[in-house]
């Protein structure tokens, strides 16, 4: 939440969220990133604006 926090109007891929914050982006590292992701989105903190997309909800 905090790179959206620090970004508010940018949308992220989720390679692009692994990438700025140094983490690795093998595959079950992306997948658990994807979980919660999909999470925030229905818990409604973030939006989809596109497809495997998210933006923190204004």
């Amino acid at each position: 939440m905090n790179a959206f926090n620090q970004h508010p109007n940018q949308e992220f891929r989720d390679r692009d969220l692994h990438e700025l914050l140094g983490m690795p982006t093998d595959e079950p590292c992306m997948n658990v990133t994807r979980s919660r992701l999909g999470r925030l989105t229905r818990q409604g903190f973030l939006t989809r604006p596109g497809r495997a997309r998210y933006q923190k909800r204004t």
